[in-house]
């Protein structure tokens, strides 16, 4: 059976993108990003190579967010820029639209995001990051993001199933057992400890700003 994905491989302004820290002496967490790219990659029937050694070529002598993007032609682009500013705790809201779990394109990390974009060009003064739901009230994912969340029994972070892009900070962190896998109800938001983080920022504690769920 035939990757959904396959349908959009054509599209000329589709790109596949990983945002990755240089921390000044090496590509932190490297090697998960590039799989995750080379994996997507062959869902959208795309080449991919060479991308270890376009970053190494493009780092500055300072730390930076590095931008990697692949077009279907197999082109590689990288981008280097400032490391965001970090802020001690992020205020949480919720996000107008749902996500809908089975939508493949949640779980490649692509230029097709229209919700995430519109959600986060809406952003409130007050808020650092909105959460989405899916159609069956579960937590997803944030704009640039994962949740994860103690709800009494330990760090979990919501399931792939739930409808979200398989992080890299996620992935090592479950890798490393400093977390499982668990559905977050919204109702329990108010509730739960949060943190919300990306391979870029690292894990940052949340807190839930209020509002309806």
């Amino acid at each position: 059976m035939e990757d959904p994905l396959r349908g959009a491989a054509d599209d000329p302004e589709l790109r596949l993108i990983e945002t990755m820290l240089w921390d000044g002496s090496r590509i932190v967490r490297l090697r998960r990003h590039l799989n995750r790219l080379e994996t997507a990659a062959a869902r959208l029937g795309w080449r991919c190579s060479g991308a270890g050694e376009a970053l190494k070529e493009a780092v500055p002598a300072h730390p930076a967010r590095m931008r990697l993007t692949l077009d279907g032609s197999g082109a590689l682009t990288v981008e280097a820029a400032p490391v965001p500013a970090g802020k001690p705790v992020w205020r949480l809201g919720l996000a107008a639209e749902r996500l809908a779990s089975a939508d493949p394109w949640l779980q490649i990390k692509s230029s097709r995001r229209p919700a995430y974009d519109a959600a986060r060009a809406s952003l409130a003064e007050d808020l650092d990051e909105v959460l989405f739901l899916n159609e069956r009230d579960e937590v997803c994912d944030g704009t640039i993001t994962t949740v994860f969340f103690d709800a009494g029994e330990g760090m979990r972070t919501p399931p792939l199933s739930a409808g979200l892009l398989p992080g890299v900070l996620r992935a090592t962190m479950l890798d490393t057992g400093r977390c499982r896998e668990a559905p977050l109800p919204a109702e329990a938001l108010p509730r739960a400890r949060l943190w919300v983080g990306n391979s870029l920022r690292g894990l940052i504690p949340a807190e839930w700003a209020g509002g309806p769920v």
